[in-house]
């Protein structure tokens, strides 16, 4: 594994946001859900994210996730994806979110 420094990893802005409202992105050829994810400070912001796996729409209302907000806007299947929502693969390569287990205020900073 490569170490990387305190300041490296700094610069990755790691967000909590609130999933505000979540559809089927139609245009996606892997399905996906397009997000709207309320970030505080930062305002709402939408993602591209392929949940599909295990979570329906209605799951995810109202559900906080971890986002790396200082990407770059990225445009994927008709989407502008201005955030990444975080999560790990499971065992059949399917995205598991990064969750918390207490509610925390949008836009905090994982530190």
């Amino acid at each position: 594994m490569q170490q990387i420094e305190w300041e490296e990893f700094q610069r990755v802005e790691l967000r909590v946001g609130t999933v505000l409202s979540a559809a089927l992105n139609e245009k996606a050829l892997k399905p996906a859900y397009v997000l709207q994810v309320d970030l505080g400070e930062l305002g709402v912001k939408q993602s591209s994210a392929q949940l599909t796996a295990h979570y329906q729409c209605a799951q995810l209302l109202g559900r906080q996730v971890l986002c790396v907000c200082n990407f770059a806007a990225k445009r994927i299947a008709g989407v502008r994806s201005e955030v990444l929502v975080t999560g790990v693969y499971d065992a059949d390569n399917k995205v598991v979110l990064a969750s918390f287990d207490k509610p925390v205020a949008n836009g905090a900073r994982l530190v």
